[in-house]
């Protein structure tokens, strides 16, 4: 699925500048910004990064003991 693309010339878009700013950041619809119908710019919104899972913990523990050697107790994994 392609997005839609709107185009303003350079005039119009310095008059509104702040008005499409937020019109683009809420509808995403990315706004090529024309100098006698000659693009010059685009305009996009910020995408949100996605949050990576992966690692999002690493250094949040802290070992205070031997976490690897036995500790005496007998268990069956079995029972």
């Amino acid at each position: 699925m392609q997005r839609k693309v709107a185009h303003i010339g350079a005039g119009e878009f310095k008059e509104k500048c702040l008005k499409l700013m937020d019109e683009v950041y809420s509808t995403h619809v990315p706004l090529i910004i024309t100098k006698r119908g000659v693009p010059i710019a685009k305009l996009i919104p910020i995408e949100e990064e996605a949050v990576h899972l992966f690692g999002l913990q690493k250094d949040s523990v802290l070992i205070k003991s031997d976490i690897i050697s036995p500790i005496g107790d007998h268990w069956d994994a079995n029972s």
